[in-house]
């Protein structure tokens, strides 16, 4: 397993304004700029009401993790979700729960969280 690149995936995950970019390309419609190289910079900009150059950024993060394609078209950039990235992530996840499911569990209980302690029952020894 690469873990850098994992890493790299799940880094790009880990935004919310990036899991919002990858949900609208995901379901965009006909009514933006999309069309058959993906949806424009323009619709990200607007739906993420963001500046361009952090959509810019944003876009670059997920484009280099392998989870989006971008095609340039004149002025603007065109995105499309990539479906190999997006097996990978699926992949990197049921790797680990198949091999999560045949270890032996530690405990079936998450350990104690310490009580803080009052003025009236003193400092700790």
């Amino acid at each position: 397993m690469d873990f850098d690149l994992a890493a790299e995936v799940f880094k790009a995950l880990g935004d919310p304004h990036r899991l919002k970019a990858l949900h609208f390309l995901a379901t965009a419609t006909p009514d933006c700029c999309q069309g058959p190289d993906g949806v424009c910079a323009c619709d990200l900009i607007t739906h993420l009401e963001l500046a361009q150059p952090t959509v810019s950024h944003h876009m670059r993060v997920l484009t280099q993790a392998h989870l989006v394609t971008a095609t340039k078209r004149g002025r603007w950039t065109h995105y499309t979700l990539s479906t190999s990235g997006l097996q990978h992530v699926q992949q990197l996840l049921g790797a680990w729960q198949t091999q999560g499911t045949s270890l032996p569990s530690c405990s079936t209980q998450p350990p104690a969280v310490p009580q803080p302690r009052s003025p009236a029952q003193g400092a700790l020894p």
